[in-house]
Formats: C-alpha cells, structure tokens, sequence
C-alpha cells in the first residue's frame, strides 16, 4: 500500500529534489508489487515502473494535493501496462485479449455474460469503477481504496451496492428462470 508522509510529498510539490529522489525510492516497491499484478510480464511491469517513477520525477509539482499520489501513480502503472499488452499482442482494446487471461469468462454461457456486462454498464460510474478494480481487476479493497484517493470504508460500500445492483439486473434479466429459480420479488406467491 502506497503510504508517503503528507509533509514528504509537500515537499516533493515546492521543488525539494531531496524530497523528490526520498519519495522515488518510497513509492517503487509498492508500484512493483501492483504492476506485477497488472503486467502480463516481467519487463512490462519494470517498464510501467519506470514510467510511473519518472512520471513523478517530472511531474509531482503539478499534484493537486498528497492524496492524490497513490491514485495518480497507480492508474499511469495500470494504463501503461494495458498499453504494453496490446502493443505486444497487435490487440486494438481489451476486449481482444485471449481467453487465457480470462479464465472466467471461458465458463460462463453467453447469454449470462452478456447480461453481466449490461447490467455492469448501467452502474453508475463511482459503483462501475470500484466494481470493476475489485472483481474485474482482482486487487485489494486498500488498494482500490488508494487509487481512487476513498476511504476503505467507502470503497467496501460501493462495491456492497454495485454488487447487489448487478444481481438485481441479473434476477430481472431472467437468466436463472431457466433453471427452475424463483423470481425476484416472487417470495411466496403460490403457482
């Protein structure tokens, strides 16, 4: 979990190159550990990095406020590593990735996964984005809380909603009927 002291990245922002090289070597071990997560290789996670690191150096007098450090870092070592992955795999977005890297995906019926993905898309986007990190993108509840700069707290009740909002679409799109499951809102209605 990226966690700079406030007072180092304030620093860092007012030109400090003290502050800057200190808060370089504090924020890699963490970008390694997320980008290992992210990256499809090795040296895309080491490129990713090295992006993100040099991102701060160059830019860190442009942050808004220190809590928006781990976010920022974060999401330009996630972008870098979707980038590197379509590069290396000639794929134009992400829905051509191969099923190799969604195991889950190659399980499901066709029809459920369509309704999964509509009733994603309906999510309003501060439910959409937490849903997705934490389901989708496999990390932490902390470090969906970093990235998007959330307390824990708030990322556990978005993600509680999003979810509950996605099976309320999947009970309405009718999937389970087939099975035999009862309706949503058909508690104890005689046939």
């Amino acid at each position: 979990m990226l966690q700079a002291p406030i007072e180092l990245v304030e620093s860092a922002r007012r030109g400090d190159q003290g502050a800057v090289m200190q808060l370089l070597s504090l924020c890699q071990p963490d970008l390694k550990r997320f980008a290992r997560r992210s990256c499809s290789s090795s040296e895309d996670a080491e490129d990713a990095v090295q992006l993100a690191l040099w991102q701060l150096y160059r830019r860190v007098g442009a942050l808004r406020t220190a809590a928006a450090l781990a976010g920022w870092l974060f999401r330009i070592v996630e972008r870098e590593c979707y980038r590197l992955l379509r590069l290396r795999k000639g794929s134009d977005s992400l829905e051509d990735l191969p099923e190799a890297l969604e195991p889950q995906a190659a399980v499901l019926p066709l029809d459920l996964r369509r309704d999964l993905a509509r009733a994603i898309e309906q999510l309003s986007p501060p439910y959409r984005e937490v849903l997705l990190l934490r389901d989708v993108h496999e990390l932490t509840a902390p470090e969906v809380a970093a990235q998007l700069g959330l307390s824990l707290e708030a990322v556990k009740s978005r993600l509680h909603r999003a979810r509950a909002r996605v099976r309320e679409q999947l009970l309405a799109s009718g999937y389970w009927l087939k099975d035999g499951a009862p309706q949503a809102g058909a508690q104890g209605d005689a046939p």
